[in-house]
């Protein structure tokens, strides 16, 4: 039976006919409708802004291009990637449906293409990249930082399951304007998904590690329209 992650792998070499093309990184979606009770909304109360609402919009689009492939003795493949996350008060006609937030997210990373057991798993890719994440905001509501991570990505059958550690790159205390994110986002992530026909069922979790515990849980279900959708 082919794996999940190498049929991916097979379902993006056919996504381009050029020498050059881009394929998915992470999820493309939208979501018609979000719900979030609990918005921080001190960061637009400093910078003399309307409060948002707590109906909106959220879509993201990701894609990544080959840059080199094969760098290191047929292994070694260097991508770059950009993730897009929007957050748009659509509902909020009075004040013209603007944006409230916008997530800007390049990085670029090294992919190892992998093949050993690990707990009744294969390990099949091993990454490693730079992380640049921003909202693209200026003053009181300036938001971004920078890491290093690595992804190690096992499957069996139609279950895939990857580990993504992250270090934060530190910054001058002046120009941080994301103090001790790192609280709150945590080290790292664990996601694990399994295929079922054209549905893809999803669990993420995320946590700091620390007594003060933070963290977060996502748990998701994806269906393909079409073949491109």
């Amino acid at each position: 039976e082919e794996s999940a992650i190498r049929r991916r792998e097979r379902e993006e070499k056919r996504a381009g006919t050029g020498k050059i093309s881009l394929s998915t990184h992470r999820q493309n979606y939208i979501l018609p409708l979000t719900y979030n009770n609990h918005l921080n909304r001190k960061p637009y109360d400093a910078a003399g802004e309307n409060e948002p609402d707590y109906v909106e919009v959220k879509f993201q689009i990701s894609f990544k291009v080959l840059l080199w492939e094969k760098m290191f003795w047929g292994n070694g493949d260097l991508f770059f990637a950009y993730t897009q996350l929007s957050f748009w008060q659509l509902y909020d006609k009075e004040m013209s449906s603007p944006f409230r937030e916008t997530n800007y997210e390049p990085e670029i990373f090294l992919k190892f293409d992998t093949d050993f057991n690990v707990l009744g798993l294969t390990n099949r890719l091993i990454t490693i990249g730079f992380d640049h994440e921003s909202n693209g905001r200026g003053g009181d509501l300036s938001r971004s930082w920078n890491r290093i991570f690595a992804v190690f990505a096992a499957d069996r059958g139609n279950f895939v399951i990857a580990l993504k550690p992250w270090y934060r790159i530190p910054e001058d205390d002046d120009d941080d304007d994301n103090p001790n994110i790192e609280k709150y986002m945590g080290y790292g992530e664990l996601l694990g998904a399994y295929r079922l026909k054209k549905h893809v069922f999803s669990l993420m979790l995320r946590n700091n590690l620390r007594r003060s515990n933070k963290g977060a849980v996502e748990v998701g279900w994806s269906y393909g329209l079409t073949t491109n959708l």
